[in-house]
């Protein structure tokens, strides 16, 4: 099994709209597949760091002197990149989704097929893993982030279930956690609904809203006008705040207009939603909810 087979690959790459001499970042390394292909378009000066604060993927480091990779979340992008002397760069890329290793390793406890602890860490040094968030987190707290980062309308349910069951004894594994609450979910659906409740764990656990609003304000002092972003999201959330940060440079409410009614943004869409085609989807199924947003600095 490959650790990751990149998604949008040449889409993405070709909305950076390279320059062989330029500096750009990869803010998602995982399995280097991206990055490998923005090397292939770089010339001798050009220069690519990448960015992955999952401790694995530095297993994929590329050999190459135009290549840094950083173990960092790219939250922390603009301070890195100043740690190496760079202020602005040519593009940006991101894929936001969970890599097929990840995934894979069934004690990361990302997936719903097999047995595992209560995990769900993509910095394995971080001190929130998903057993906190199910056996610490208040019935309010677990609601809530059903509500908000799985769309789910049995959310009080699913929530008072947890707290009544932990009560006995703690909630330890995946098994235990799926045996709970596959009971109470659509019949025929459990295993979507399953995904979905793990997803809004994994958000939690790692962040991912607040550190992708983080990286998108950073984008806007770090790229060089006329630079390009080219940012793959794979969930509705995500997708609507790169949607909004394109559109406005806000994640809500309006820009404000001048005297003469324009508004001001860092960013302009570089042409239309560009999603997978049928053929990559059937050649990998993890691919079938991205979404790939490009823009340009203005």
């Amino acid at each position: 099994m490959e650790y990751h087979n990149p998604v949008l690959l040449k889409e993405s790459v070709d909305g950076l709209n390279i320059k062989p001499d330029g500096v750009y970042v990869d803010v998602t390394f995982g399995g280097g597949g991206h990055s490998r292909e923005i090397l292939s378009r770089l010339g001798e000066q050009g220069k690519l760091f990448a960015f992955d604060q999952d401790t694995d993927a530095l297993q994929n480091k590329i050999d190459d002197p135009r290549f840094t990779l950083i173990n960092e979340n790219f939250r922390f992008l603009k301070r890195f990149l100043r740690f190496y002397g760079v202020k602005k760069v040519d593009g940006i890329l991101g894929d936001f989704g969970v890599s097929s290793h990840q995934f894979n390793e069934a004690e990361r406890g990302f997936s719903t097929r097999f047995k595992a602890k209560l995990d769900m860490r993509m910095d394995q040094d971080s001190s929130l893993s998903a057993y906190q968030v199910i056996n610490e987190y208040d019935e309010e707290q677990l609601k809530n982030l059903f509500y908000q980062y799985a769309d789910l309308k049995n959310a009080p349910k699913l929530a008072r279930i947890i707290v009544t069951e932990r009560k006995n004894k703690p909630i330890e594994n995946s098994e235990d956690l799926n045996e709970l609450l596959k009971p109470n979910l659509f019949k025929g659906k459990e295993n979507k609904i399953l995904a979905q409740i793990y997803q809004a764990i994994r958000i939690e656990v790692n962040q991912e809203i607040e550190v992708l609003k983080e990286f998108l304000l950073q984008t806007e002092e770090i790229v060089e006008k006329n630079g390009r972003i080219s940012l793959i999201s794979y969930h509705s959330l995500e997708d609507r705040l790169v949607k909004r940060y394109i559109r406005s440079g806000l994640f809500e409410g309006e820009p404000e207009k001048d005297f003469y009614g324009n508004i001001s943004v860092p960013f302009k869409k570089v042409g239309g939603l560009i999603v997978p085609s049928k053929q990559e989807i059937s050649e990998n199924n993890r691919a079938r909810s991205a979404k790939l947003r490009i823009a340009k600095k203005l």
